[in-house]
């Protein structure tokens, strides 16, 4: 499928681009076309990963030009730009439609007009019942890319979401990790909040399990388990050979739910169980939607939402063995001091 193929990773810089990097710029792919804001972070990674296969692209999704001069030319798309940091997009909204909600109507039109075969939008479990600006943002960011995939034509449209991505960049482990390190206390907001649990190549396993599967205007989910932030804490604790350090409660923080959703109940009736994904086939009905009004679907009020309360829980040894996958908690474990991923 990827052989002597174009693929472009908006957003490549961060930490699912360097993910993609690591298991794809050996593969028989041509070219792997990197786009993004940050020249300093290009060109860490262009020194990183020495490659001819690799070409960098300045720009940002917000600006149609830049994307349209990055994508001419391209097969394959994953786009992951987007600003994900709940404070910032909680104190900025505007910021996060400009980059979440237009940029990815930037992609996409710019995807359409040169006949990219196939588009992979990256969301997150915050798209589901929002409650904050970046949770908002993204959800009208699926709403854009399944709206824009019933007219893209040639143009094969899919989205994924995923939770929480362990060790990317603002994820609370090496938060944790830093805080030992300090020796200051370990600081939670709530002992019960439960969150997802998925490592970076997960990530890229669903994004290629959408882009082989996938037809215009799907979601796809993971299944994915999920822990409490204290059974992550003494999961790390005890790695870490400190069972007893302290911990601090600090109440859950502005925008924070006590459990996300990777599924919402209407998506779950409609979703096919795929054995270790789910897919969600489109709405497709169009203004003419009355009959829709006048009689509900039964199976709505018989579904429950996916989420990081009911899907298989994870005890501490089970939280300990996901974070011994982790490159960034091998690195720890042998004393190194090494950062999140970016």
């Amino acid at each position: 499928m990827f052989e002597q193929k174009t693929l472009l990773i908006t957003g490549g810089t961060g930490s699912f681009g360097n993910a993609v990097l690591r298991r794809f710029l050996h593969s028989d792919l041509r070219e792997v076309r990197i786009f993004s804001r940050d020249e300093k972070k290009q060109d860490d990674i262009r020194k990183l990963y020495p490659s001819d296969k690799l070409k960098f692209y300045i720009g940002d999704v917000r600006d149609p030009q830049s994307v349209l001069n990055a994508v001419r030319g391209v097969d394959f798309i994953f786009h992951a730009a987007a600003l994900k940091q709940v404070p910032s997009c909680e104190f900025h909204p505007l910021e996060a439609v400009k980059t979440n909600v237009l940029g990815t109507e930037n992609v996409l039109e710019a995807a359409v007009s040169c006949g990219v075969s196939r588009v992979v939008v990256l969301s997150t479990d915050k798209a589901v019942y929002p409650i904050n600006a970046m949770g908002i943002s993204k959800a009208m960011m699926e709403k854009v890319a399944v709206a824009k995939s019933r007219s893209s034509n040639a143009t094969v449209i899919n989205v994924t979401r995923y939770g929480n991505v362990m060790c990317s960049r603002g994820s609370v482990i090496p938060l944790f990790i830093k805080q030992i390190r300090a020796g200051q206390p370990i600081t939670i907001t709530d002992p019960t909040m439960t969150r997802f649990m998925m490592t970076l190549d997960d990530a890229v396993d669903l994004v290629l399990f959408a882009f082989q599967h996938g037809q215009s205007g799907e979601i796809f989910v993971q299944k994915a388990p999920a822990a409490t932030i204290d059974v992550l804490a003494r999961a790390l604790t005890g790695l870490l050979n400190m069972p007893e350090y302290p911990v601090q409660i600090i109440g859950t923080r502005h925008g924070e739910k006590l459990f996300e959703g990777l599924l919402s109940r209407e998506e779950m009736a409609a979703a096919e169980d795929l054995g270790g994904y789910y897919r969600v086939p489109p709405d497709l009905r169009d203004l003419n939607y009355g009959k829709f009004v006048e009689q509900g679907e039964i199976r709505i009020s018989q579904a429950t939402e996916y989420n990081s309360h009911n899907t298989t829980r994870l005890d501490v040894m089970g939280m300990q063995a996901l974070l011994m996958k982790l490159r960034f908690m091998q690195a720890t474990l042998r004393g190194e001091q090494v950062e999140a991923e970016e």
